[in-house]
């Protein structure tokens, strides 16, 4: 059985991390959905805009697999950039695209977690005031839709970097959405909040680097394991995401990743067979 995560959100929960700047997490028991099939999770997971990325969820399942070594982990990616609140709203289509994309994976896994970020597009002190009214209304749809009112819902805060930035004008109240988010997590059941203190942004001032998309994929994991609230950075962060990088490739893993470079014409016809000769112990 899959356990499944549905990743839900704007950017920040589809990545915008530049994949040459951190090493690759490839793991056969790490799945995503496609066309509502599973297949192994390679990255950009949520491709919602050419610019799509490194994010979160991957280093999440990543941590996952450390702790089920016996399992499968299976991402949903629904997110979308540049989204508010009211995009999310139900009804709408982001709402009913999660939706469905929820059940075509609940028809082959076990949904047992929601993956939430999302609040740069509501930094005012209006859309603050209203946030935690607004986001309970569609997370509550959301777990009856689902039947799934148990299952626990994650979500991170914003960078404290988005104040300094090159767009910072339109996020200087960013610590009301965080303090909403925070707000939400401690005063509903089955919901846990995640920081982002310490992390990083991409040039843009907006977006998470590859590095601390890793490192709050790690922290969203430990809050989904421990069922707690996340308020500070674990000490052992970079152990971890070591741990991960140094995970050998098993020899399907090697097999695809050979058949991957082929596909893509890295390697020609004749060193392709060779390697896969090698691999296959022929």
């Amino acid at each position: 059985m899959i356990h499944s995560f549905l990743m839900i959100g704007q950017s920040n929960m589809a990545g915008r991390g530049y994949s040459k700047e951190v090493p690759a997490i490839y793991d056969e028991h790490i799945k995503m959905q496609r066309n509502g099939l599973w297949q192994i999770m390679s990255e950009p997971i949520n491709f919602d805009r050419p610019s799509a990325g490194v994010g979160l969820a991957s280093s999440f399942a990543a941590a996952w697999r450390l702790d089920n070594e016996q399992h499968e982990i299976g991402l949903i990616p629904c997110a979308d950039g540049g989204t508010s609140l009211d995009d999310w709203a139900v009804g709408g289509a982001l709402f009913e695209n999660a939706i469905s994309q929820a059940r075509l994976a609940q028809r082959t896994s076990q949904l047992s977690g929601i993956l939430w970020h999302q609040g740069e597009s509501d930094c005012s002190p209006e859309k603050a005031e209203q946030y935690g009214e607004k986001f309970s209304v569609i997370m509550e749809t959301l777990r009856w839709e689902l039947h799934i009112p148990e299952v626990p819902l994650i979500i991170g805060g914003l960078g404290d970097f988005l104040s300094n930035g090159i767009f910072g004008q339109y996020f200087a109240y960013y610590p009301l959405i965080n303090q909403a988010l925070e707000d939400f997590a401690r005063t509903h059941a089955n919901s846990y909040f995640v920081t982002a203190k310490g992390l990083m942004a991409n040039a843009d001032g907006i977006h998470f680097n590859a590095l601390s998309q890793r490192i709050l994929g790690i922290r969203y994991y430990n809050a989904f394991r421990d069922l707690k609230h996340l308020p500070d950075p674990l000490h052992d962060e970079e152990d971890r995401l070591a741990a991960m990088y140094n995970r050998p490739y098993t020899q399907t893993e090697k097999i695809k990743l050979l058949e991957h470079e082929f596909a893509v014409g890295n390697i020609d016809p004749k060193d392709y067979l060779a390697e896969l000769a090698i691999l296959s112990g022929r």
